[in-house]
């Protein structure tokens, strides 16, 4: 109860969780556990539309958002990916919150974090001597 209060990182504080659900509709959730929502009026709003919120599920991070629900929030999409899925074509792959900093995180050959082992040179690289 205390890190819901005191904690931003961690999903939406206590107070953001009481104005979205006094203020706003449940809209969906995403295969990652984001829950999304919608006002219920233009009481809120800075231009006439109705606001949108997403709830994080663990740490807040946009790039854990999908490309559907992005659209969504960004008023690319008047229908939520609930009603009017977005068409995934076969070349699509899954998407990827940003790993950066994460265990997960992409570690070239070389890299402290790796092994710290450079590969060894290949005989053609040829340093650059000025004239």
């Amino acid at each position: 109860m205390l890190k819901a209060i005191f904690t931003w990182w961690n999903g939406a504080a206590l107070g953001a969780r009481l104005q979205i659900k006094r203020r706003s509709r449940f809209v969906g959730e995403d295969a990652n556990g984001n829950r999304y929502f919608e006002a219920r009026d233009t009481k809120d709003s800075y231009d006439g539309r109705k606001r949108r919120w997403v709830i994080y599920k663990g740490y807040a991070e946009a790039s854990k958002v999908p490309p559907d629900w992005h659209g969504w929030l960004r008023y690319t999409f008047d229908e939520p990916p609930t009603t009017a899925p977005l068409p995934r074509r076969k070349w699509e792959k899954d998407h990827l919150p940003n790993l950066t900093g994460t265990v997960n995180a992409w570690r070239p050959a070389g890299s402290i974090a790796r092994t710290g082992q450079r590969p060894h040179a290949t005989g053609d690289y040829q340093a650059w001597k000025p004239e």
